[in-house]
């Protein structure tokens, strides 16, 4: 038999294997993300093969990752239901303007006075591991369009995902940076600073709501001729790409603009139908693509992908996920009005993923990075114990706090009523 037919076969057997697991898997501690791991880990291991190793394959898998972050990020901004309004976004720009600096601080701190690290690979250890991933937070964030509003939990981490993959490139571009200047402060640093943080910030916004409101002409306005009335899904691709694809040609934030875009297209007609069908195409091409991505991650663990990682690099990678995002997060939230163990929960559920993948290919494949295979072996010591932890504890402690709310809000009616 041809090898592409086996190819396809093996292929289309693990796609209908990963529509079934959900179903199998919903009322056990288990997450999709942990079993597409797992497949590929037995996989890879039974044929004898490494997989292929990420670092190996730099310019790879900075383009699987790129799509599979757009196109994730363009489905979270699609699923918010609450309004564009600055004090609903409070405990967002909290998480972004907080939380994220202080968390990459930490974290090249540590890598520097723990690890040895030079400081521009420190730097950006700490830019690809601080975000939030939009790709493998599902089980935390809110609903499907129209859901209704979300508790303060699924909202934080779904809008904090959906914007801080954007917000973490300038401290990418300091790494990049730092390798050709050096960590000393110099005048490369105000270039930096007003282009790649203020200029490509304010651009990736801008275009983020010219585009957004763009398609939402093309889809609602255009009478007989909108997109709406085709009912096809697939637009959404359509839109995601071509607002990438403009910001990225103008040097703006395209993860930004894709992101703000949904979220100015879900504004407009919100209660439109078409709104479901575009979010629900884009989550089932988003599962695809970090299915395939996650079984080629468990195949590479299967191989040398963690054979530089060190009892060190452990307790570093442990401290950064279990202590240091907390902290900050705790910090960042200081003064909301969320209760505490909401506060707690927003804290600890900072997944990481896909995006630091694609970050740390991004700059790989932009400059030579001293002690690079130590970065790849902790990002993926960090991403394989954040998808085990948070997909194993995500669903029974959201439960509990749901459970919490309820009863909280229960007691509040009784005591109200007359």
């Amino acid at each position: 038999m041809e090898p592409h037919i086996i190819f396809m076969g093996g292929f289309g057997l693990l796609i209908l294997l990963v529509a079934w697991v959900p179903i199998l898997i919903r009322n056990l501690p288990l997450s999709l993300p942990i079993i597409c791991i797992a497949i590929g880990f037995a996989f890879f291991s039974f044929i004898g093969e490494g997989g292929l190793q990420p670092r190996d394959y730099p310019g790879t898998t900075e383009v699987l990752t790129e799509l599979t972050v757009i196109i994730s990020l363009a489905g979270a901004g699609l699923r918010i239901d609450e309004p564009l309004k600055w004090r609903v976004w409070a405990n967002t720009r909290r998480l972004l303007g907080i939380t994220m600096p202080l968390t990459i601080v930490a974290i090249a701190a540590l890598a520097v006075f723990y690890l040895g690290l030079p400081w521009e690979t420190a730097v950006l250890i700490g830019a690809v591991v601080a975000p939030t991933d939009p790709v493998l937070a599902a089980d935390v964030q809110v609903g499907p369009p129209r859901s209704g509003p979300s508790d303060d939990v699924r909202f934080s981490l779904t809008s904090e995902a959906g914007l801080n993959d954007g917000l973490a490139f300038p401290f990418t571009f300091l790494a990049l940076a730092m390798v050709v200047n050096g960590p000393m402060i110099g005048e490369w640093t105000w270039h930096w600073f007003t282009m790649d943080v203020l200029w490509r910030i304010a651009a990736g916004t801008a275009a983020g709501c010219l585009f957004g409101w763009l398609l939402g002409v093309l889809m609602f306005r255009t009478g007989r001729m909108s997109l709406a009335m085709t009912g096809q899904g697939f637009a959404a691709l359509g839109g995601t790409f071509i607002t990438y694809a403009g910001t990225e040609a103008i040097h703006g934030y395209g993860f930004i603009a894709v992101f703000v875009c949904a979220l100015v297209l879900r504004a407009q007609e919100d209660k439109h139908d078409y709104h479901i069908r575009l979010h629900d195409f884009t989550e089932e091409i988003e599962r695809l693509l970090m299915m395939v991505l996650l079984v080629l991650f468990g195949g590479s663990l299967a191989g040398p992908m963690l054979d530089g990682l060190t009892w060190k690099m452990a307790i570093a990678g442990l401290v950064i996920l279990f202590v240091i995002r907390p902290v900050t997060g705790m910090i960042g939230l200081l003064g909301s009005k969320m209760h505490r163990n909401e506060k707690a929960m927003v804290s600890l559920f900072g997944i990481r993923g896909v995006g630091s993948f694609y970050y740390l290919a991004y700059a790989v494949n932009e400059e030579e990075f001293g002690q690079i295979d130590t970065a790849w072996a902790l990002v993926s010591f960090i991403v394989l114990v954040s998808i085990i932890f948070h997909g194993v504890s995500s669903g029974p402690l959201m439960s509990v706090l749901d459970r919490q709310r309820k009863t909280a809000r229960k007691l509040a009616e009784k005591e109200q009523a007359p």
